[in-house]
């Protein structure tokens, strides 16, 4: 009786598990037992996709995972490795996501491979399928450290997108295999033969080793598999060395702890091995080691070459550091390369809608970063939100991403500051100092501001060649500087400007795509710093400051930053018993002010006739008393408003 209790209470917390991933093991028990010392490196071969937003990368992985038998076909969930409530809404990829995939390359290309050497043997393929957006870049660049080739996906109806080229670029430096996959054959404008030309002009890629497939119909896909064997290296890794695997992304499980994601480089991980990390100097027993297929499955070892997830009973997040070396306690190794650190291109203020609610925030945003090393977190309090955190982000799109899942895995509710870029200021004295939040900048006694720089970066726009005239105008309102004119081909153009990261990270984007009818693609890359004129434009109700609309801005946009923001102020505080001053000031100077009237009492209502001059008493007695309320109140700027205003800039 209660071996029963115990198996149905056991099956109910699995069916309550919010990650598919964290309740496999049933699931797994019921595979057939997978031997990973049939695996070698010489027949193991690690690849990722990668592609500009919205060209077929998550629908192509779920060919080759069906074509594999890893998943069945018609499963009835497309995208199946976009498993985040976040990425089936949108509809993109945010997160890199591993499954290895079992290919009988003899069975699967028979009349084909009859004479080659690799011919009549199975293989193990690790697939990454990676984000495409500009802001998760990161995600892509740390999935590439684990490849040694990927699979460059380009639509053959849109060609060369902006972030195609930045995604090649970082396959190329990483010295990998790139195999182009011409997708989207079945389209009624495809131009496949277009596509070829632009990958032979930008990247002095053969077009004859270009694949021809289209995801949706299945035409092409029998080549992609038996490319990927024949032209994808396998792994240098040596199996005799001792063990050094790469740690490569984690996510957390509220009953296993802290799940490593790791790439064996060298060596072998069995169950039950101790094993340290670098970073740390910590030491741990391996609990569960296993790969991706494409749910976490139990293996008992992990060879060199071989991608997949370990379980060492890690409780902190902070032990689990992006780009460590993990290797046996007993031997001393020399460290991977890791991950260059990630480079956060905005700063945000998140703070709990009710101040009573920071402990559960910070709660989730713990657990939250885990799952995505790239975000910056520290500590931080504001007069008018309370307690908080200042995170940096890699772009808007990327923080709007992080608030999404705070809200919907964890259940907090935030209110996030104005986005902001990092500044560097220099004083009379030599010093620097580096401002993420503008309500830390203040005047220094005894020392005088200098200089002031400002981050900028390289923009790469492609477009077609009728919209370039009005994007040229765009780039020089943003104070853009042109680097770069080039034809792609008869009807596309590649811009590329020098803009100051502070004009893009708004609004940008979606002006551009609303100029463009949608068909301009844009990516960016950062550049350092560059002097520039820059003051801070603080917001003041009535002489109060509120330090969380201070804001740094170029001199010449002050007053229209000023303006935008009284405006919206006036909109969205309540009126008072008193006049209320909304003022956007830079310095002594102020750049614009809006006035909420006061709510007033009709004190005339009682009064009948008789002489003015006693209408005259009760309104000065009235205003009067106006001005005492003024003197002593103090405007109540509620998180409703806060919130309403921080949505909208």
């Amino acid at each position: 009786m209660q071996w029963r209790t115990f198996t149905k209470a056991w099956r109910l917390l699995s069916s309550q598990s919010p990650d598919r991933n964290y309740a496999t093991a049933s699931a797994a028990a019921r595979l057939p037992h997978i031997d990973l010392n049939d695996y070698p490196p010489d027949v193991t071969r690690n690849f990722s996709i990668i592609a500009h937003i919205d060209h077929g990368k998550s629908t192509l992985a779920d060919r080759l995972l069906e074509l594999t038998g890893t998943i069945k076909k018609g499963h009835g969930q497309p995208q199946y490795l976009d498993k985040l409530q976040v990425e089936r809404e949108r509809g993109i990829t945010v997160k890199a996501q591993t499954a290895t995939m079992f290919y009988n390359y003899m069975r699967e290309n028979a009349e084909a491979s009859c004479a080659s050497p690799l011919a009549g043997r199975s293989y193990l393929l690790n697939l990454i399928d990676t984000p495409g957006h500009v802001d998760f870049s990161y995600e892509v660049s740390r999935s590439l450290a684990a490849c040694q080739g990927v699979l460059l996906v380009v639509d053959a109806a849109q060609g060369v997108q902006a972030q195609t080229v930045a995604n090649f670029y970082l396959a190329f430096e990483a010295d990998l295999t790139i195999i182009p996959v011409i997708n989207k054959i079945d389209q009624a404008n495809a131009e496949p033969d277009r596509v070829k030309e632009q990958l032979k002009s930008l990247f002095d890629l053969d077009p004859k080793g270009a694949l021809l497939t289209s995801a949706k119909t299945g035409e092409g896909l029998s080549k992609v598999l038996p490319a990927v064997v024949e032209r994808i290296p396998s792994p240098k890794g040596l199996i005799a060395s001792p063990l050094r695997m790469l740690l490569l992304d984690s996510h957390y499980d509220e009953y296993r702890g802290v799940i490593c994601h790791v790439a064996v480089v060298d060596g072998m991980l069995r169950k039950g091995d101790k094993i340290a990390s670098t970073a740390t100097r910590q030491s741990y027993e391996v609990m569960d080691v296993g790969i991706m297929h494409p749910e976490l499955t139990p293996t008992g070892l992990l060879l060199t070459g071989q991608v997949g997830y370990i379980v060492t009973g890690m409780r902190s997040t902070h032990e689990a550091r992006v780009g460590d070396t993990l290797h046996h306690g007993q031997t001393s190794v020399t460290p991977l390369p890791g991950f260059k650190p990630a480079k956060h291109m905005v700063f945000a203020g998140v703070y709990p809608a009710d101040g009573s609610d920071f402990e559960a925030l910070s709660h989730a945003i713990e657990r939250l970063t885990c799952n995505d090393a790239s975000v910056s977190v520290t500590k931080e309090t504001s007069g008018a939100l309370g307690m908080g955190f200042r995170c940096g982000f890699l772009g808007l799109l990327h923080m709007d991403v992080f608030h999404q899942r705070l809200e919907q895995e964890y259940g907090a509710q935030v209110i996030s500051t104005t986005p902001t870029v990092p500044y560097i200021f220099e004083y009379t004295d030599g010093s620097k100092i580096t401002v993420q939040n503008p309500a830390m900048l203040s005047s220094q006694p005894g020392k005088r501001q200098t200089s002031a720089r400002e981050p900028i970066v390289i923009a790469t726009i492609v477009t077609p060649s009728e919209y370039v005239g009005g994007l040229i105008t765009l780039c020089c309102e943003r104070r853009g500087v042109q680097l770069e004119y080039n034809f792609i081909d008869s009807q596309r153009v590649l811009l590329k400007y020098k803009l100051p990261l502070r004009e893009i990270v708004v609004d940008f984007y979606d002006e551009l795509k609303s100029m463009t009818s949608g068909y301009a693609s844009f990516d960016y890359e950062d550049a350092g710093y560059q002097e520039a004129d820059l003051v801070k434009l603080d917001i003041m109700l009535n002489g109060q400051s509120v330090d969380a609309l201070a804001s740094i801005v170029h001199s010449s946009k002050a007053q229209y930053f000023g303006r935008k923001v009284v405006d919206k102020l006036r909109k969205v505080i309540e009126r008072h018993m008193f006049d209320v001053a909304i003022q956007a000031v830079v310095g002594t100077r102020v750049v614009a002010r809006e006035t909420l009237s006061a709510m007033r009492k009709n004190v005339l209502a009682k009064c009948y006739g008789g002489d003015v001059s006693r209408k005259r008493k009760l309104l000065e007695k009235q205003k009067e008393g106006k001005k005492r309320m003024k003197r002593v109140g103090s405007v109540d700027l509620p998180q409703e408003a806060f919130h309403q205003l921080l949505q909208n800039k």
